[in-house]
């Protein structure tokens, strides 16, 4: 990572999550939605700039309505928005979460193609994706073309810059064409990030295997990776380093929606790396970089919505201080 650069630039997609205004129902039985900014990508550029650092998103979005206050968002969340490019023929995307009873989602997507899909190696903003500490994707923007090329680019352009690759796959299997195709494609980047971020049930789905034991973990270890993280949920997290491995518990709280909660968790990761790299080699300053991006996690469960409830550095410490 090159020295005093601390911009961590999002690549992917930004659309609208329409949840329903009551948990424990199927879409079908939900009395109205209520709309919310949403995808991966985004949420992780506004929980970093949430916690005072600077980020950016690159992605496309329609020429419309939704496009437009999605824009706005990411401006009055102080998010460099250079990288946005939009669509005259193609819809922002849409997507409906259920919230089960126990805060957990189900999701049924909008996109035929919707305008994220469209975007091309072309449209890139070269010079921002060049000024990234971090550069950070996800895995949603490789399954169609001319996205999955721009991605390609965009990583390359980065990694040639110098920047740190962040990857967390946010497996959404109802988007992909197969399991198969999931697995594969996911995986035929994997050996370019220094970051990883899995969740349990993603760790499961790459390596066919339901356990969270090292020796299944270190299935998705490579060699020219700088940490590779498993996270718990409510449990916390697992972190593998080159020299070092553990785990790092999560602060109880009352979960109310848990979306956002793994955004939340690399946005803080990533805002304490790029602000102190030495981390990726020092366990106990990585163990306190995790501490606190579980307790950002924790604070996003808390409320309804992603971007709404990610948290503040100041909230961060008090629930850290409290424990």
């Amino acid at each position: 990572m090159a020295a005093g650069r601390e911009l961590v630039v999002s690549f992917g997609e930004m659309l609208i999550d329409f949840v329903p205004t009551v948990a424990g129902v199927s879409l079908a039985e939900a009395p109205a939605f209520l709309k919310a900014p949403g995808g991966a990508p985004a949420n992780v550029a506004i929980a970093v700039s949430r916690l005072g650092g600077g980020a950016a998103f690159v992605g496309k979005l329609g020429d419309d309505e939704f496009g437009r206050m999605l824009t706005a968002i990411l401006r009055d969340n102080g998010v460099d928005g250079g990288g946005v490019v939009f669509d005259a023929g193609a819809r922002t995307a849409l997507a409906f979460v259920t919230l089960r009873a126990d805060g957990e989602r189900e999701f049924m997507f909008y996109r035929n193609p919707s305008a994220d899909m469209l975007l091309t190696a072309d449209e890139l903003n070269v010079e921002l994706i060049k000024r990234a500490a971090v550069f950070h994707y996800g895995s949603i923007s490789l399954i169609a073309e001319p996205c999955r090329t721009a991605h390609l680019r965009a990583m390359e352009i980065a990694k040639e810059a110098g920047a740190l690759l962040s990857y967390d796959p946010n497996l959404r299997e109802a988007l992909w064409p197969s399991r198969e195709e999931a697995r594969t494609q996911i995986l035929s980047i994997w050996d370019q990030a220094d970051i990883v971020k899995v969740s349990e049930v993603e760790l499961e789905f790459l390596t066919g295997i339901d356990s969270v034991e090292d020796d299944v973990v270190m299935k998705l270890w490579r060699p020219t990776m700088k940490l590779l993280l498993v996270t718990l949920g409510d449990q916390g997290c697992k972190y593998y380093a080159r020299d070092f491995h553990g785990a790092v518990p999560s602060f109880k709280v009352q979960q109310v929606d848990t979306t956002g909660a793994g955004d939340a968790f690399v946005g803080a990761l990533l805002r304490r790396i790029v602000k102190d790299p030495s981390s990726l080699q020092d366990e106990k300053k990585l163990v306190e970089s995790i501490k606190f991006a579980n307790a950002c996690g924790a604070i996003t469960t808390t409320k309804k919505g992603a971007i709404p409830s990610l948290p503040t550095e100041a909230e961060v410490l008090q629930l850290i201080e409290k424990a």
